[in-house]
């Protein structure tokens, strides 16, 4: 499998929060970074309108699915995959939520996580759902010895050094012990938070900035809620993991910015 840098793979993940509003930032983001693989969710575009020649432009192979809205989700690799898939497997559903990449060496499923709203609503509740429909997909589909990559806006904070004020904000619906029982259940069917594992006990590292908070990357007022989950067999190869702020930091950004990994597969 050839990558772009040798035999390093970098897997990046970004929710975009529009792919059409962000094109200035995430094309040029590319270019410079050269990802081989960069996942990004709530593109907020229906297929016809995808920015698909933005991509093809610079030597990036595009797959997407969106139908407007608040969501979407699209994976750009220099390599092209063996297999793409969208949304759950029985009759695909959740197609703007759910992509899946399949490469010789590794398979990579991008996710759009629901937020969930208020704890007392119908959209937290099918956000636990949502969940629960993913475990039993990797139970049934897949085994935690292959080499699978799991990333994507997750919509939890792990622990409290994932969020500014740990508090204040216990009980929302992106930070409450409901969301971390069942965002358990992942790690325990395989899967690693590589961020935290090369970065244990580090507090301050957010990948999500509320627009509504002024200077918010200054203050380092945030939450990280954007992940790179790994099985086993890609953990072992993994040298770094990191987020890189700078995209927010750009005019007319996303509330989001990218994390990034490297594995030598």
């Amino acid at each position: 499998m050839h990558q772009c840098n040798k035999d390093i793979f970098t897997v990046a993940t970004y929710n975009v929060n529009s792919i059409r509003s962000r094109l200035h930032i995430v094309i040029p983001w590319l270019l410079e970074n050269k990802p081989s693989v960069l996942c990004m969710q709530e593109t907020k575009v229906k297929d016809d309108a995808f920015a698909t020649e933005e991509f093809t432009r610079i030597g990036y192979n595009i797959f997407f699915r969106g139908s407007g809205g608040y969501n979407g989700v699209a994976i750009a690799s220099i390599d092209a995959p063996l297999e793409v898939l969208h949304g759950f497997p029985v009759n695909s559903e959740e197609s703007d939520r759910i992509i899946i990449t399949r490469f010789p060496l590794v398979t990579i499923i991008n996710i759009y996580v629901p937020q969930g709203r208020e704890k007392d609503s119908p959209q937290f509740a099918y956000k636990l759902a949502w969940f629960s429909r993913f475990e039993k997909m990797l139970k049934e589909h897949y085994i935690s010895s292959e080499s699978i990559i799991v990333c994507g806006d997750i919509n939890v904070a792990p622990d409290a050094i994932d969020v500014h004020n740990p508090v204040r904000l216990l009980g929302h619906v992106c930070f409450n012990p409901e969301v971390w029982d069942v965002f358990e259940k992942w790690k325990q069917w395989g899967l690693t938070d590589v961020f935290r594992m090369f970065h244990p006990g580090e507090s301050g590292e957010f990948s999500f900035y509320d627009y509504r908070t002024y200077d918010a990357v200054k203050k380092s007022i945030g939450w990280r809620i954007d992940h790179i989950l790994a099985t086993a067999p890609v953990l072992e190869k993994a040298i770094d993991c990191w987020i890189d702020v700078q995209p927010r930091l750009k005019e007319k950004p996303s509330d989001h910015t990218p994390v990034i990994a490297k594995f030598v597969l």
